[in-house]
């Protein structure tokens, strides 16, 4: 198999967290940033799985080489499952996380359901062969306040009550233990073992 993959996303702290994964197995990873000319990929799906579909398939059908794309976000249960597929673009994309997670704080502050999840869905897409998809979960809280300088976008805010810290308290081989990205990859990984036969 062709250990070129590109990383569908300019989320510098999703590239980082796929490098950490990859690159150890001895792919090259390159991102959106190597390829400029393919502009701005709208995500028109309802679901994480189709909208990482769209993204790796973009890639795939313009350079005929292998992509993989990540879809995720953040799941509150106390706003209808919000923000969703949207937790990017959730309050204005160039909205900072910061600001963010104190609108999520501050609307939760009388709400006895803190209950939360972090959903991921990897989507490998290679020239002439049906997209695979790859999803996990990991259940979570909504903290009471911030905490923790690691991880990033929601996670100062995301409590994981095992460990009784939120996710940008845990180290980074905690985080790849328990995380909704860390479960998906490890699907990715045991299949990319298998394609290697």
């Amino acid at each position: 198999m062709d250990k070129e993959i590109v990383v569908a996303s300019s989320n510098q702290g999703k590239i980082k967290e796929f490098k950490e994964m990859l690159e150890p197995k001895g792919f090259i990873v390159k991102s959106l940033a190597d390829f400029p000319d393919i502009g701005d990929i709208a995500e028109t799906g309802t679901t994480f799985a189709e909208n990482a579909i769209i993204k790796a398939q973009a890639i795939t059908d313009k350079y005929g080489i292998m992509a993989i794309s990540d879809d995720s976000g953040l799941e509150i249960d106390a706003f209808d499952k919000q923000p969703g597929i949207q937790s990017a673009r959730w309050l204005g994309h160039d909205t900072p996380y910061t600001y963010k997670n104190r609108v999520v704080l501050d609307r939760m502050k009388d709400e006895a359901n803190r209950t939360c999840r972090y959903v991921c869905a990897i989507a490998v897409t290679r020239k002439d062969y049906p997209a695979i998809v790859f999803e996990d979960t990991v259940e979570c809280l909504i903290a009471h306040e911030p905490a923790g300088e690691n991880g990033f976008g929601y996670d100062p805010i995301v409590y994981y009550e095992p460990l009784k810290k939120t996710m940008a308290q845990l180290t980074k081989d905690e985080k790849n233990a328990i995380s909704h990205r860390g479960k998906a990859v490890r699907k990715f990984e045991a299949w990319l073992e298998n394609e290697d036969q």
